[in-house]
């Protein structure tokens, strides 16, 4: 029999590529066996690091509940347990991604030798990685990731991913490494916590949570194989693109399909699934439901400035690091559960009555309002806001005047603000000193307004003659000097009252006065001890005053505010939050003569709105204060267990005269009259409050 000419070019095509395809088998053979040789004498000790996740803030509520404040992360991850994950999730990624997973011992040794040939001839890397080795490169991402600096970061992660053979033999040697350490089940979990799912979502909980707002445990057959699909190549198959021409939401998702209906063959193939749940399954249209997860101050709401200080004191604390580097390295790769002091029942209080009383802004005026109370003797901050809405953004600052990044409430480097002439709030100051130096709330004092107050003592700079420069007004006629004691003089805030007093003082004492309440300026410089100060001129922090007014209520002693009561980190264990330290201003005597003095000032001087507002009442100390021109107004006090300052300010700019000006509310010159009673009545009515120490009678006769 005879064969035709084309019968016999056939035959030698085939015998031809039968030759070729056996010595591509021979050559992946040999690479193979010099592979594993090559391998099997690498280092294959893989140091498995802290994974990054979410760090949450919570605020207690009334009935010990937590409630989240915030939560923070460069990546999206929670990690969870192995049983806390879907079997069709688990299925899906070996069936899709690893067929032989539970088999071999880390390394699928012919789809890596193919991958690395095919890296090798065309530069570019390709699959055939186990799950064990896509584990591992995950895991030196990861290490990467915790990197501070970004060109250290940067390199590393080019290293951890350059398409090179030297790469991919490193890979499968700590991939066998793996294996030996950890059971298959182990490495399954942590690969499926650590892999990402595109943009800033990584590991399946998030996963699930985000795509279709499930968790690992609940999600369906369909979605598993979906988000599995994800992993194979996060950016052509991630489905929070709706409007993406291959993969968007009129073409049913259909690069995700396409990937996603083959791993539902491959789960069918492999026996995990029965051809009806695969049928049912591809039958399944893909409808995502997008769940973006909160993250940063600005979803804490009217919380939000206190959101920021926290997260200030995580990156500046030494309990969160030791160093700068350390802190900003612990706040990446986060996982802690931060529990804040803010009490829910006063911040809601604090939130609701500063949008009834003063706008977020205001025609022709920087306007500014603040609220913040502190615990007395613990100094844990129990709320603080202010009136306006919460951006670090600046193209959403620019939106508005009403939105700020910036906290009226903290010092410039806590929050960016440099703070506030306190006016007449700062003279208790005064009035510890002078107590301080012997003198009696009796004693009378040269309180007649003049011209010229001649030479003050100041024992740091030397004696201070002002002159005829400087001639303190009272806020009203009536004030004429006719209040001739430092009692009277505090309880009606008598200007003139406080520079007599100071004449008689050590200004450079004073100073060290308020210092020792924790008293300082906003901006970091030193306190201003001249005549003026003692009439509130430094620019000072509500916070710190808060703390302060917090110190006299407490006998004298004042502790620094502090904003975490409890950290527990990634690893479940507890984590020493910032204390709060405690030291003794004055002596408890002169607390108490300073507590006598300023609870008249509620009941019968400049506070007395704020005190018949009040309800229910318990013993009160207070003190008004009123800047030049009448551009800021506050109210501080405390009980023996809440201290609050309220504020209405000029930020910037010239201001208005807070008497001729009307918001809706009011008046407001007296919108903190309005504001301080109603916080301070739900404090009243949480914590109580007890009498105040009797002062010794040879401060008040």
């Amino acid at each position: 029999m005879t064969t035709s000419p084309s019968s016999r070019k056939k035959g030698r095509r085939l015998r031809r590529r039968s030759i070729v395809l056996i010595a591509m088998g021979v050559i992946v053979a040999v690479i193979a066996t010099v592979v594993t040789v090559i391998v099997v004498n690498l280092p294959d000790d893989l140091e498995i690091g802290r994974l990054s996740q979410k760090s949450n803030l919570y605020a207690t509520t009334s009935d010990g509940s937590s409630r989240l404040l915030a939560s923070f992360y460069d990546q999206n991850r929670v990690e969870v347990a192995f049983d806390a994950i879907s079997p069709f999730v688990k299925d899906a990624a070996t069936s899709g991604e690893d067929p032989g997973f539970y088999d071999h011992g880390g390394v699928d040794i012919w789809g890596t030798v193919t991958g690395i040939v095919a890296t090798v001839f065309t530069g570019t890397t390709r699959g055939g990685s186990s799950i064990t080795q896509q584990y591992v490169k995950n895991v030196l991402v990861q290490k990467c990731e915790a990197l501070t600096g970004e060109t250290e970061r940067a390199d590393c992660y080019n290293t951890a991913t350059e398409a090179s053979p030297d790469r991919k033999l490193k890979e499968m040697s700590l991939a066998i490494g793996l294996e030996k350490k950890y059971s298959k089940d182990e490495i399954l979990r942590q690969y499926l916590n650590i892999t990402g799912f595109g943009g800033s979502v990584y590991g399946i909980e998030a996963a699930a949570s985000y795509y279709f707002n499930t968790s690992a445990a609940d999600v369906t057959l369909p979605q598993a194989a979906s988000l599995i699909a994800i992993v194979n190549n996060p950016v052509k198959f991630q489905l929070d693109k709706p409007d993406s021409p291959t993969n968007g939401a009129a073409n049913g998702y259909a690069d995700n399909k396409v990937r996603r209906d083959y791993i539902l063959d491959a789960m069918l193939e492999h026996g995990k699934i029965s051809q009806a749940d695969h049928d049912a399954a591809i039958d399944t249209p893909i409808e995502p439901t997008i769940t973006e997860p909160s993250t940063g101050c600005q979803t804490a709401g009217g919380s939000a400035y206190f959101c920021d200080l926290v997260v200030h004191t995580l990156r500046t604390d030494p309990a969160f690091g030791k160093d700068a580097e350390t802190r900003l390295a612990n706040f990446r790769l986060g996982g802690y559960q931060v529990h804040t002091t803010l009490d829910l029942d006063l911040q809601d209080a604090a939130e609701v009555t500063m949008k009834e009383n003063v706008p977020d802004t205001f025609p022709g005026w920087d306007l500014g309002g603040v609220i913040t109370s502190v615990q007395v003797g613990t100094g844990r901050v129990l709320d603080m806001t202010q009136n306006k809405d919460y951006s670090q953004d600046p193209d959403v600052q620019a939106t508005g005047a009403n939105y700020s990044g910036i906290n009226y409430n903290t010092d410039l480097d806590q929050g960016g603000s440099n703070g506030f002439q306190t006016g007449s709030t700062y003279k208790v100051f005064t009035l510890a000193e002078w107590l301080n130096a012997g003198h009696s709330l009796a004693d009378s004092v040269s309180s007649r307004p003049r011209s010229n107050w001649g030479t003050f003592e100041d024992s740091c700079n030397g004696p201070q003659n002002y002159g005829t420069a400087f001639n303190p007004k009272n806020d009203s006629s009536s004030e004429d000097g006719s209040y001739s004691s430092a009692l009277q003089s505090t309880i009606q805030s008598i200007n003139t009252g406080f520079i007599g007093m100071a004449k008689e003082l050590d200004l450079c004492a004073i100073r060290k006065t308020a210092e020792a309440f924790g008293v300082h300026r906003a901006d970091g410089n030193a306190l201003e001890q001249g005549a003026a100060s003692v009439l509130g001129t430094n620019e000072i922090a509500p916070l710190t005053m808060a703390a302060a007014y917090a110190g006299i209520a407490n006998n004298g002693v004042t502790c620094t505010p502090i904003v975490i009561d409890k950290i527990i980190g990634p690893d479940g264990a507890e984590i020493p939050a910032p204390a709060s330290n405690c030291t003794q201003s004055v002596s408890t005597d002169v607390a108490a003569a300073m507590s006598y003095a300023m609870q008249r000032v509620l009941t019968s001087g400049t506070a007395a709105a704020s005190y018949r507002a009040t309800t229910p009442r318990v013993p009160m100390i207070g003190k008004t204060g009123t800047t030049d021109d009448n551009k800021d107004t506050w109210m501080s006090g405390a009980s023996t267990k809440v201290a609050t300052v309220v504020g209405v300010v000029n930020v910037s700019g010239d201001g208005k005269d807070q008497r001729t000006t009307y918001f809706d509310s009011g008046q407001a010159a007296t919108a903190r009259h309005r504001m301080w009673p109603d916080v301070m009545s739900v404090a009243n009515k949480k914590y109580g409050g007890d009498s105040f120490a009797v002062p010794p009678r040879s401060m008040t006769r």
